[in-house]
């Protein structure tokens, strides 16, 4: 069977993450993870469908990859882009950020059968916003609803990308005859072939899902593959008497972990990554070159590749390349009312940006960042705060909102000396002290 793999995404949703398909988990892009799945589950006919953005990594990873002209088109553009590869062959389509454990693969390919399409779904048992199945009473799809109201959901099926397409022809047709300006072009082709009598048959599943949409959803990741990890101390990593490492712990090789770190797994610490000394990681992601300083700690957080710390504190984080923080420098976390965390998350069509503020359904959550940034020392973050790439932040601020990218942000504080009235009586000696 031929596979699809959708990356042509612009990952606006995911600013200033700015290509999740390359987030970097283990010290592998999230791509490079969801083709070696494909290929263990004996898929070898994988075609990639990227943009004009990515093409040139896309074409390292040794599939063949095909361009998406106009990415407004959606699914349904990228559907059109690899006809001609697909032919009238049986085809997988997937998403590149849909993340599923190896057992999905296996119950689809349990159930293909050459008349009936399938559509992998997640069964939910709380409100998740994104499409549902309706089911009709013989098991079939009969529409797929978007975003319903809590408590009008037509079934507990949440529609995955991971659908199985028998008779390509009828799906290239059916998107060859929809004219809309929104993104749907996709789904409504679906519903035409659901209302001729193509038969689509809802493929329920209870195992690891976890769609990249947002940037905390990075974390969710990170947990899944941290959960996965098996330990690992490889010879070329130096960790001193003194460390203590507990718990499932992966060290890449050259790794240093010097005198009185601690490492509290389960974790993973990126190649040639110095864990200094008294600093403290715990359940945490560190990418390769890192410097995690004297007195640092990083807990529950994904840090990419090439950060740099000085005594500080970062919680709950997601942290892009090439980022150094000044000493004292600190992320909020958590909201004084203890409240949910709210987060602005940017979207575009035709070419108009809007922002929305959006519940994140966490009570932690810190700083979100882009690459290539320098922080200033003392700086403070609240939570939920995102910097874009290439920016400065400077020294002695309390940041509340969002830095665009390629941005100076610094604050105005003026410095007040006046007469000290007060007398300063020496210690005596062996008193106080």
């Amino acid at each position: 069977m031929k596979v699809v793999l959708l990356a042509a995404g612009r990952s606006f949703r995911m600013a200033p993450i700015v290509d999740k398909n390359f987030l970097k988990f283990l010290g592998k892009p999230l791509i490079e993870h969801q083709i070696g799945a494909l290929k263990k589950a004996g898929f070898r006919e994988i075609l990639v469908v990227g943009g004009k953005h990515n093409l040139k990594d896309l074409k390292k990873l040794g599939c063949p990859v095909r361009e998406q002209k106009n990415l407004d088109l959606g699914m349904s553009g990228a559907v059109l882009t690899a006809a001609s590869w697909i032919k009238n062959d049986p085809f997988l389509l997937v998403s590149a950020n849909d993340v599923v454990d190896e057992s999905a693969y296996a119950l689809l390919g349990k159930h293909a059968k050459k008349n009936e399409g399938l559509m992998l779904a997640a069964k939910v048992s709380k409100y998740f916003p994104g499409g549902y199945l309706k089911i009709s009473p013989r098991g079939l799809i009969t529409k797929i609803v978007e975003k319903p109201k809590p408590g009008r959901e037509p079934s507990k099926l949440v529609n995955i990308v991971m659908h199985y397409h028998p008779q390509p022809k009828a799906l290239f047709e059916a998107l060859k005859k929809i004219s809309s300006d929104k993104d749907d072009r996709y789904e409504q082709a679906l519903q035409v072939l659901f209302d001729s009598g193509v038969a689509y048959r809802a493929l329920p599943f209870s195992g690891f899902w976890q769609p990249l949409k947002y940037p905390w959803h990075a974390l969710d990741l990170m947990n899944y593959y941290l959960r996965n990890l098996a330990k690992n101390f490889p010879h070329a990593a130096e960790v001193a008497k003194s460390a203590k490492i507990t718990g499932n712990v992966f060290l890449d090789d050259g790794v240093k972990v010097f005198d009185n770190a601690v490492i509290i797994g389960p974790a993973y610490i990126g190649k040639n990554t110095v864990i200094a000394t008294n600093a403290l990681v715990r359940q945490s992601h560190i990418g390769a070159n890192c410097v995690i300083g004297f007195g640092s700690e990083v807990a529950r957080s994904y840090v990419g590749d090439g950060v740099w710390t000085h005594t500080n504190y970062i919680g709950d984080s997601i942290i892009g390349d090439d980022v150094s923080f000044g000493a004292g420098t600190v992320t909020g976390n958590f909201r004084l009312d203890e409240k949910e965390i709210a987060v602005s998350i940017s979207k575009k069509w035709n070419g108009k940006v809007t922002e929305e503020k959006i519940e994140t359904g966490l009570t932690k959550l810190g700083l979100i960042t882009g690459s290539h940034i320098r922080v200033g020392i003392n700086t403070s973050f609240m939570p939920g705060v995102k910097i874009g790439s290439n920016s400065f932040v400077g020294a002695g601020i309390t940041l509340g909102e969002d830095v665009p990218k390629g941005s100076f942000a610094r604050g105005d504080w003026k410095l007040k000396i006046s007469l000290n009235n007060e007398k300063i009586s020496p210690r005596v000696k062996g008193k106080n002290s």
